[in-house]
């Protein structure tokens, strides 16, 4: 599972390289769902080994999502405090995520190199995607598509995208191998 700092690195990256007007609580879980199943198909392994869940809004990573929900109920106990604070802009029901610091070296140093281009990869595509284009983005990929509405989203299901480079029983294996 991923690690908190790591998180936070993910955010503070994604808020720094992507434009801030459509950074909500909904855009940053597709930003994370597209990090993972990129590198999946990229790479083989997801990034943050969280658990996807197919919903109206597209999938969502259960643990991440929890941490940041938490971030916006009760800022001043977040796990995410030191670092990402969420907003509310006027007028609207959007949860804004807002860096409290810069993205650092000590961040970039919570990756591999595969990890980081990917990061960087993912931040440029959806840079200026609004939040309703990136749902409609993701509903358009294979694990989005071949899953049922509030089950998981398998990780498997990333190599019937026409750009996986892996089998779907080569995806099964190097997860099984990475988190033992």
């Amino acid at each position: 599972m991923i690690t908190l700092e790591k998180i936070q690195a993910i955010i503070l990256y994604f808020s720094e390289n992507t434009n801030n007007q459509y950074l909500g609580k909904v855009k940053l879980m597709k930003l994370f769902y597209f990090l993972d199943f990129v590198h999946v198909k990229e790479y083989g392994i997801p990034v943050t080994f969280d658990t996807y869940y197919k919903l109206d809004k597209g999938p969502i990573p259960t643990y991440i999502k929890n941490v940041v929900d938490d971030a916006c109920e009760n800022e001043e106990n977040s796990l995410l405090r030191d670092s990402i604070n969420f907003e509310t802009p006027l007028g609207t029901q959007m949860k804004k995520a807002v860096a409290k610091r810069k993205f650092n070296e000590g961040d970039k140093k919570l990756f591999s190199k595969s990890e980081f281009e990917i990061l960087k990869k993912v931040s440029e595509r959806f840079s200026e995607t609004t939040t309703n284009a990136i749902i409609e983005i993701s509903h358009k990929e294979a694990p989005y598509i071949e899953s049922e509405i509030s089950q998981i989203i398998p990780y498997e299901l990333a190599a019937r995208d026409s750009d996986s480079k892996f089998t779907a029983e080569e995806i099964e294996l190097s997860i099984k191998v990475t988190s033992c």
